[in-house]
């Protein structure tokens, strides 16, 4: 898994508001293996979800900052 094979799915899921926890579907066709789980308003409330996984590295969350960057964690 590449970093620039995600990057234009990881554009397309991150909200505009809040905090999405994405999946990863590593079986899935290129360019269609991220997936929303959930949206979250508060980081502390997705990074629970994240953590309540089992296999925490097959998520991440996904968000704008202040400057209308993307953030990945």
């Amino acid at each position: 898994m590449t970093k620039d094979i995600f990057e234009d799915e990881k554009i397309k899921l991150t909200p505009e508001t809040g905090f999405n926890l994405i999946g990863i579907d590593y079986f899935g066709e290129a360019g269609n293996q991220l997936y929303l789980i959930e949206h979250f308003e508060m980081y502390q409330d997705a990074l629970n979800a994240k953590k309540d996984r089992k296999n925490q590295d097959e998520y991440f969350i996904l968000y704008k900052g202040a400057n209308q960057e993307f953030f990945c964690r």
